[in-house]
């Protein structure tokens, strides 16, 4: 793959303050950026409709597609609609209603992700929210599809792996991924939440982090200061890096794709 998209990340505090910024763009930024003739499709056919993920068919350079994204919102009104970018499981039921669609009409899926987490709540538990996530897991590992993940902003534990299982994952230059905050893990492990930079350290959740321990493929390049300084910019150097991987990933065998999503993920398993 070409690789003048690729550059390294910045230090851990600065870079989720980045991931955080109110500014920065969000995933229906990118949908509506990166693709033409986008159709938005709604609802779980159980419960009903999650805002925090968005999720249609749309078209990338002429190949039709998936396109999944957990969003957070541009304002405070938005933000409060897409539940700050926390999905409740009925969202994670509807991006995977799609990928089986996406998988019986031979479309490849990609996702953006952007979340803090799965949400939290106890009516999101009585839906049964690890069970949903699990799922995803589980139906990601073997989907006969082409599919590719960005990490955009925040990659929160297991709400962001639930759309990360992925054949080529990559990260924006200044995201972050995570099994928690670096809030959290000082507030578990050090009993004391004002660590936070020093967690964010300790924790390698940097996009370079993450690079060299083989977790994610690559980095996608952003414009100084973070992606809200150029937003444009950055869909440029991410529309590269998709119709890149695109290419590579529609000219392999679908048995063999799957083979190796598995074993890219056993791998890290093992890492761990």
């Amino acid at each position: 793959m070409n690789k003048d998209f690729i550059t390294v990340s910045s230090v851990a505090w600065d870079s989720v303050e980045i991931a955080r910024h109110k500014d920065r763009p969000t995933g229906k930024y990118y949908i509506d950026n990166l693709f033409k003739d986008f159709i938005e499709f709604h609802g779980d056919r159980a419960f009903g409709d999650d805002k925090s993920i968005i999720g249609g068919i749309a078209s990338l350079n002429d190949i039709n597609v998936t396109v999944i994204a957990i969003t957070k919102g541009s304002n405070t009104s938005e933000n409060i609609e897409r539940n700050f970018g926390m999905p409740n499981p009925e969202g994670y039921r509807k991006a995977l209603r799609l990928m089986k669609q996406a998988e019986k009409f031979k479309r490849p899926i990609i996702c953006f992700v952007d979340t803090p987490g799965a949400f939290p709540g106890l009516g999101a538990e009585e839906r049964g929210q690890g069970q949903a996530i699990a799922n995803n897991l589980f139906e990601l590992s073997r989907i006969k599809t082409p599919v590719i993940s960005i990490v955009t902003g925040e990659g929160g534990s297991g709400g962001a792996l639930a759309l990360a299982v992925a054949d080529r994952v990559f990260m924006l230059e200044h995201s972050i991924y995570s099994v928690l905050s670096p809030e959290g893990f000082a507030s578990i492990l050090w009993k004391d939440a004002t660590r936070v930079k020093e967690a964010a350290e300790v924790m390698k959740i940097t996009a370079k982090n993450l690079k060299d321990f083989n977790i994610i493929d690559d980095i996608i390049k952003e414009p100084r200061g973070g992606a809200h300084k150029n937003p444009l910019k950055t869909v440029e150097f991410m529309k590269k890096c998709l119709i890149d991987s695109l290419g590579e990933l529609r000219k392999m065998d679908l048995d063999s794709l799957v083979n190796e999503r598995y074993n890219k993920f056993r791998k890290m398993g093992n890492f761990y």
